[in-house]
Formats: C-alpha cells, structure tokens, sequence
C-alpha cells in the first residue's frame, strides 16, 4: 500500500489541475506529430500525454489521469497473441514490449469506461486484444485484388473504402463509399466478439470496427486508414476526430464530478 501512495497522491494533483482549467488529457500509445495534429486541429488545447517507453505500473497511473486513449500506428502484432505463432515469418517488425504495454492500456481502459479509439495497428491490436484475430499478411491471406500498402510507404495507399449505412461511423460521416489513405499489410480477420466490422476495401478487408450495440456502451470505434494525415480526406478524418473528443469531454466531465474538492 505503502509504494502506491505516492501514485495516487500524482493523480489526484493531476485531476485536480484538470478540473480545474478545463483541460482535457488524451494518452496516446506512442505518438508522432500527425497525431497530436489530428487532434488539436479540433481541440487545440488538448494535453497529449505520450505513454511509450514507460513502465506498465507507469503507464496505467498516467492513463487514470486521462481521460481518452489513442492507439496509433506502427509494428505488427506478435502473431502468437492471436495463435498463429507459426505465421510468425510472414510478420515484420514486432515490439513484444509495445503488445504488453498496449493489452494493458486496453484493459484498464476498459474497466475505467474510458473512449478508446484506434488507427491502423491501433484497430488490429485491439481488436486482438478483445478476442479477434489477425490476417498476417494480406497479399497471402486475402490477394491482391485491392492494395493497402504502397511500395515505398510515403504517402500512403489510397483506395476505396465502403461503409456500412447502419452504422455509427456512417452516421458521424454521411458517407458510404470513399478513398481513404492505408498503409499495411495485416488486418482483421476474426472479428472481435460484440463488434462489427463498419467499413470494408472492395475485396472484403476490415476498414473499420465498432459495436454492434453502442447504446449504453463506452466509446470504442478503430479504423484502419489514417485520418491523421494531410494526405487523407477531410471527410474520414476530421469527423472521427470530432467525435472522440466529444467522448473524451463526456468523460472528463463525470471524472471530474468524483475529485474531492480543495
């Protein structure tokens, strides 16, 4: 007990800074510039609190101190945390590290009811990390009828996308079939259990994942493009964004309502 009480002392200050300037505290998994763009275009004075490299102990205090998670692009999953270990050589760069750290943000995100949204890997783990699998290589698995990964990797894939009109992704978009701006080479293959798949490519890959029933449920919702980048199409990028930050005010309100006044 002893050891966690300077831990909790650090998050009752931060929370209490929050409540009391109104900022609003987003951890992301690993950040680059495009994502902190993405969102202060909407919100510019949202804090972005950078969780990489941290300890796991370290990085769930920081967590409990925000008030929405971002899980962002980079490595593949460890294929053996879907059970495809023997599909290991048809992966690239793994970082074990980054799995462990981002199944334990996803956890406790989960138990706090906290927003989570995730892009590009950041809807492949969490997908994984809620009980699908992966494709561990689209031109293997799938074909490659529709390319999601550009050789050079500089701008992006762009390709079409279609959105499912009963979804909530269409309702925050209006859009049922547009380009969106990928790159990888890994998707979802076994969907997650109480989600669905809300956007697909032309032949059949996950583009986007939300629940099946969202009503009464705390905000999750992944895509696989990158609405993050100057490159994609304001259409698919800026509401997306809109939407997770009105998440992530809601929360910051009800969490704010339960820190001890001073």
């Amino acid at each position: 007990m002893r050891r966690l009480i300077p831990y909790l002392i650090l998050c009752l200050l931060i929370l209490i800074s929050v409540r009391s300037n109104g900022q609003i505290r987003v951890a992301v998994s690993k950040t680059y510039g495009t994502y902190e763009a993405w969102l202060r275009n909407v919100e510019p004075e949202v804090v972005i609190v950078s969780i990489y490299g941290r300890s796991i102990d370290s990085a769930l205090t920081l967590l409990s101190t925000c008030s929405g998670l971002l899980l962002t692009g980079g490595e593949d999953v460890n294929p053996a945390r879907y059970g495809k270990e023997n599909e290991l050589p048809k992966c690239e760069e793994i970082d074990n590290y980054r799995d462990s750290l981002e199944f334990a943000l996803i956890e406790e995100a989960i138990r706090l009811k906290m927003p989570v949204f995730g892009i590009c890997r950041g809807e492949q783990i969490l997908n994984v990390a809620l009980g699908g699998t992966l494709f561990t290589d689209i031109p293997a698995d799938v074909g490659i009828t529709v390319i999601h990964r550009s050789s050079s990797g500089t701008n992006g894939c762009p390709h079409i996308v279609n959105i499912d009109k009963n979804s909530t992704l269409y309702k925050l978009t209006g859009t049922l079939r547009d380009t969106v701006n990928s790159y990888h080479h890994q998707a979802i293959d076994k969907i997650a259990p109480g989600f669905k798949i809300s956007a697909f490519s032309d032949n059949g890959v996950a583009e986007a994942i939300e629940h099946e029933s969202p009503s009464g449920k705390p905000f999750i919702m992944a895509v696989q493009w990158h609405p993050e980048k100057p490159t994609q199409k304001s259409g698919l990028s800026r509401p997306l964004a809109e939407n997770f930050l009105k998440h992530i005010r809601d929360f910051s309100t009800v969490m704010k309502q339960h820190v001890p006044a001073m």
